[in-house]
């Protein structure tokens, strides 16, 4: 009894830890600060189709959304049932990015 009563310690300490972690909040501010200069320069001085400029650019503001959901949402240190809520909500807006894809590059009727 004593050796479950001690895992279940154990755990709860474990567990504590995990969810009392501090990210590197400065760190996370550059990575999305030069994923936006990134998304900045590659608008402005490449030139390529309609279709691969917005791919890359929603691509880069998928990843930017993930980290900030991750990071200062703190989701990264909540259960994985409210992660998968969360990911289950990416469905839709995959779902509506494409759509405001497929206005501008399919041709009108």
């Amino acid at each position: 009894m004593s050796d479950e009563f001690a895992h279940r310690e154990e755990l709860a300490q474990d567990e504590e830890r995990r969810v009392h972690e501090q990210p590197n909040y400065m760190a996370i501010f550059w990575w999305l600060f030069s994923l936006t200069v990134i998304e900045v320069c590659y608008s402005v001085f490449t030139h390529p189709p309609k279709v691969i400029l917005m791919t890359v650019l929603v691509g880069l503001a998928m990843i930017k959304a993930t980290m900030v959901a991750l990071f200062f949402m703190h989701l990264r240190f909540e259960r994985k049932s409210l992660g998968i809520i969360f990911a289950s909500t990416l469905i839709l807006g995959v779902i509506l990015v494409s759509v405001g894809i497929a206005e501008q590059v399919l041709p009108r009727p």
